[in-house]
């Protein structure tokens, strides 16, 4: 039985890799590049979208997660997809238990408590990488260069989960 949000990481792991696959292949130069409107070079929005996805994790279950270092600059390619890929595994553990969408997620820093629903919180995942992905995609736009087809149809094609089924002629 597939969760409910089961889709929705699962591509958010499928996409963020395929997108750091990528970028694999671009030059030092290509990776500091900057899109106006974006959160900044394409490999700091990586190790954003990938330090972060961490720590979303950190609020659902304290082991089996990959931290990433944001302001690292020396986090390589290979080591964001590499923490992707064990925090993707992660979200699949969580995403198959029992989750309340009501139960309260605490968040404390410098004399302040954020209380938020479980279930603002995972959407808040999904749409993160979402929207930083767009922004890489939008900065390889800017080199001249196709970005890799990430959106959910893709997806669902390159897993399986999508089929097109020939209805017989009338």
């Amino acid at each position: 039985m597939t969760s409910l949000l089961h889709d929705a990481f699962a591509h958010h792991v499928w996409a963020t890799e395929r997108l750091i696959d990528e970028c694999a292949a671009l030059t030092p130069e290509q990776l500091a590049t900057e899109a106006p409107g974006t959160y900044g070079s394409i490999i700091d929005t990586l190790r954003h979208l990938v330090a972060s996805d961490g720590w979303y994790l950190s609020f659902f279950r304290s082991d089996g997660i990959a931290r990433i270092e944001e302001e690292e600059a020396s986090v390589s390619l290979e080591e964001l997809r590499s923490a992707m890929t064990r925090n993707g595994a992660a979200w699949t553990e969580l995403m198959a238990g029992e989750l309340d969408p009501d139960a309260d997620v605490l968040e404390r820093d410098d004399g302040w408590e954020l209380h938020s629903p479980a279930g603002l919180r995972l959407a808040q995942v999904v749409h993160h990488g979402t929207d930083h992905r767009s922004q890489v995609c939008t900065a390889l736009t800017s080199l001249g260069l196709t970005p890799p087809e990430i959106d959910l149809w893709a997806f669902g094609r390159a897993t399986g989960r999508e089929r097109a089924v020939r209805l017989p002629a009338p």
